[in-house]
C-alpha cells in the first residue's frame, strides 16, 4: 500500500509539473463588491478571456474596487482592474490616495459609473447638503465610491469627516444597514442597475435615490472636468418612481505597465471582439464602442490596446 501511494503521489507531481510547464496565463481580475457591477462584469470577463485566448484561465475576485484594484495591480496581485478614472488620475499622478505615480496602462474605458445617493425610508433629505448630522456610509476605504462620496461632500458644503456619522460600509453591507436602520443614508458609485440596490429596492420601495446635479460645477472647479451628469431613469432602473440626474464619472479597465504586449492586445480583442456574450451577463456592456474605449486619459493606452484600436479604428 505505501508503495502504491508513493508512486501516485509522484505521478500527481509529474503532472503538476507537465501542467506548469505548459506555459500559459493565469489572469486574475481585480473588480468589486459581490453585488456591484464591477464584479459581474468581471465573471463575464473572466469566462470570455479564458475561453478566448488560448491557454489562459482568468477569474474575477472580490475586492474595495478601485484604489484596492490598483494597488493589487501595481503590487503584482491582480493582472487586470475595474477603475474609475478620477481613481486612475491620482494614481498616474501620485496624487489623492496615492503617495507617488503608479506603473499602470489602460485597456479601455469601457463605460460610466454612476453616484447613487441612498436614503432610508423616512429620513427626511432631498440634496447631499441635507446628509448633515445623518448616519452616512461613504463607502468602503481604498474604493472609488469613497474617493467620489468625499469630493462630492465637499462640493456640497459637508465635512465629511465632522458633518456626518461616518461610516464605511461595501456596497452589501449599506444594503443591510438600511434594512436594520443602523445608517440613514449611502453613496455607492456604479453601473446601474446595481444588484445591491434593485434588492434594496424591492424591499423598501420608499426609500429615495437622490438628484446630485447641484454639486457638478463645484466638483469641476475643484476636481476636474471629468465629472458629468447622466440621468438615472429611477422607474425602469429600479422601479422607483420618476427619474434624476447625478454626477457621472468613467469607469477604465486597467493592467500594470509591465504586462506584455501581445497579451495586451488579446484582452482588447477579446473585451470588444465578445461584446454580445458580455451584454447577457450585465447590460452596462452595451455601453463597449471602440470610438469611447480610446478615451482612458490621463492614463496611457498599453502598447497592445493601442495596437487593436489602431488596426480596428485606423
Amino acid at each position: 500500500m505505501k508503495r502504491v501511494l508513493i508512486t501516485l503521489a509522484a505521478a500527481v507531481v509529474a503532472l503538476t509539473t507537465a501542467v506548469g510547464c505548459a506555459g500559459g496565463n493565469r489572469l486574475s481580475i481585480a473588480t468589486g463588491g459581490t453585488t456591484g457591477v464591477y464584479y459581474v462584469y468581471g465573471g463575464g470577463l473572466a469566462k470570455q478571456l479564458s475561453s478566448g485566448i488560448a491557454n489562459t484561465q482568468a477569474t474575477a475576485s472580490v475586492t474595495s474596487a478601485s484604489v484596492d484594484n490598483i494597488k493589487l495591480l501595481v503590487s503584482g496581485k491582480a493582472d487586470i482592474g475595474f477603475s474609475q478614472t478620477d481613481t486612475a488620475a491620482d494614481a498616474v499622478n501620485g496624487t489623492g490616495s496615492f503617495t507617488e505615480k503608479q506603473p499602470i496602462k489602460a485597456i479601455a474605458r469601457i463605460y460610466d459609473n454612476y453616484a447613487q445617493v441612498v436614503v432610508a425610508p423616512g429620513v427626511t433629505a432631498t440634496k447631499i447638503s441635507d446628509l448633515k448630522g445623518k448616519r452616512v456610509s461613504l463607502g468602503p476605504p481604498n474604493s472609488g465610491t469613497q474617493v467620489m462620496a468625499r469630493r462630492m461632500m465637499e462640493a456640497a458644503g459637508l465635512n465629511p469627516d465632522t458633518d456626518v456619522n461616518k461610516s464605511q460600509l461595501s456596497i452589501n453591507d449599506s444594503v443591510q444597514a438600511v434594512k436594520d436602520d443602523t445608517i440613514d443614508a449611502f453613496f455607492w458609485v456604479g453601473g446601474v442597475p446595481t444588484a445591491g440596490i434593485v434588492d434594496l429596492a424591492t424591499s423598501k420601495p420608499d426609500m429615495k435615490i437622490l438628484d446630485t446635479s447641484d454639486v457638478l460645477g463645484a466638483m469641476q472647479t475643484k476636481f476636474g472636468k471629468q465629472y458629468v451628469t447622466l440621468d438615472i431613469d429611477l422607474a425602469g432602473s429600479y422601479k422607483l418612481t420618476g427619474g434624476i440626474k447625478t454626477m457621472a464619472v468613467g469607469n477604465v479597465l486597467l493592467v500594470p505597465d509591465k504586462m506584455g504586449e501581445q497579451l495586451a492586445y488579446d484582452i482588447t480583442k477579446t473585451l470588444f471582439g465578445k461584446k454580445a456574450e458580455l451584454v447577457k451577463v450585465h447590460t452596462e456592456a452595451s455601453k463597449l464602442d471602440p470610438k469611447l474605449g480610446q478615451q482612458v486619459e490621463p492614463v496611457a493606452l498599453h502598447p497592445g490596446a493601442a495596437r487593436w484600436f489602431k488596426e480596428t479604428q485606423g
